[in-house]
């Protein structure tokens, strides 16, 4: 199989001993989110493997495409060739992970997971640490695999220690295993508040007038596009800021109206210019299936920004958030008259209430608890570090 290093993989003196090996569904370059933030961190004291989803390209043979997104961390991407049946397919990432691994030196090996349909192709490799970090109910998700269940079942039976992404998905789950704990959406307070400043409008944006009421975030089928339509509708004055890129749903079917602005994906660091240039933010989540157990990460977001909030009943959010009177939680009845209400308010009114709730809260102290469990983890498995690699 062949390596492909698709930009120079940085060459550094320091030696982590510690390899950590990410298995996941979602892109690194995707959308900036829980997998990026808590990674670099563990960075600190791990080097790491972000191995992706495969892709299929027009090419005679698989390869493993290599690239650098950080100092210790390589993004790891399979290419096959299109074609490639399912069985086959396993078969080859298996061998493609053996190969990546044979060819790393390392004394100690953690195995993270954010997919259990990585097992289908990674059920053999026995690292030092198990830990499967549950960020989502993903079998809820349209077009999960049939088989997302049943190996969900099996990853909790090989796990050391198990995270989940809120409160209600950690109630969903903790009967299933004797080491689980909730670490909810968290924030990089330092990078949202920059939209407390005054920042030049995107040029995409700049156009459009006040007052803006803005979403941000993966555009699927947990936003209610009906929602969406309906308070364009009937606040024609207010122009609704919808950015991120738009999967699994037809572009076709989102509403269109002169009020609505269809931006597409940002970049995480060009965030901070939109929000500080909209005067409210808003999640219009469907209450279904998909969003039963989202801890969202863009409420303490859109907090540290310091934007009034307005959320659908997302029951992580209406617990968190809507019970501390820090967001105001609508349905369709009610949402004009909750817009109205916080674009009528001084921007800037509820910052010290805020500050406070969010003082305690960072990715920082997120990896630090991560970190301690898994200390703790190993501690009881009696990890003996083995020299493995090249």
């Amino acid at each position: 199989m062949e390596r492909i290093i698709d930009c120079p993989l940085q060459k550094h003196t320091d030696y982590y001993s510690s390899l950590l090996l990410c298995f996941s569904h979602l892109r690194w370059n995707f959308v900036f989110q829980r997998p990026q933030h808590i990674l670099t961190r563990a960075a600190k004291n791990h080097r790491i493997i972000f191995l992706e989803e495969q892709i299929r390209e027009d090419c005679s043979a698989p390869s493993l495409h290599l690239n650098q997104a950080g100092r210790f961390i390589t993004i790891a991407t399979p290419v096959l060739p299109h074609g490639t049946g399912e069985s086959e397919a396993m078969e080859i990432q298996r061998h493609l992970v053996d190969e990546l691994l044979a060819s790393e030196s390392y004394d100690r090996l953690v195995t993270w997971y954010y997919t259990p349909m990585a097992l289908r192709f990674s059920d053999h490799i026995e690292g030092d640490l198990c830990v499967y970090d549950c960020m989502d109910e993903l079998s809820a998700f349209k077009n999960a695999p049939p088989e997302l269940v049943r190996l969900e079942k099996v990853m909790f039976g090989r796990a050391d220690v198990v995270f989940t992404g809120g409160q209600s998905l950690y109630e969903a789950k903790r009967a299933h295993h004797r080491a689980i704990y909730p670490f909810p959406s968290s924030i990089d307070v330092a990078h949202f508040h920059r939209a407390r400043q005054s920042i030049a409008d995107p040029a995409d944006q700049a156009h459009v007038p006040h007052p803006r009421v803005g979403f941000f975030g993966v555009i699927d089928e947990r936003l209610d596009i009906d929602l969406v339509a309906y308070s364009a509708e009937v606040m024609p004055d207010v122009q609704f800021m919808m950015i991120g890129p738009v999967v699994k749903i037809d572009p076709a079917t989102l509403p269109q109206r002169a009020n609505i602005h269809w931006l597409g994906g940002k970049q995480y660091a060009e965030l901070p210019s939109y929000l500080a240039n909209w005067d409210a933010g808003w999640m219009p989540f469907a209450l279904n299936e998909s969003t039963r157990y989202i801890s969202p990460t863009k409420t303490p977001e859109f907090l540290a920004a310091g934007l009034p909030v307005v959320s659908t009943a997302i029951v992580d959010v209406v617990r968190t958030y809507g019970a501390q009177g820090l967001v105001s939680i609508a349905d369709a009845d009610d949402v004009v008259e909750k817009l109205r209400d916080i674009l009528s308010r001084p921007r800037g009114h509820h910052w010290a209430k805020t500050d406070a709730f969010l003082a305690g809260t960072s990715w920082d102290r997120t990896w630090e608890g991560m970190a301690a469990h898994m200390a703790t983890a190993s501690a009881l498995k009696n990890v003996i570090p083995l020299r493995r690699g090249a």
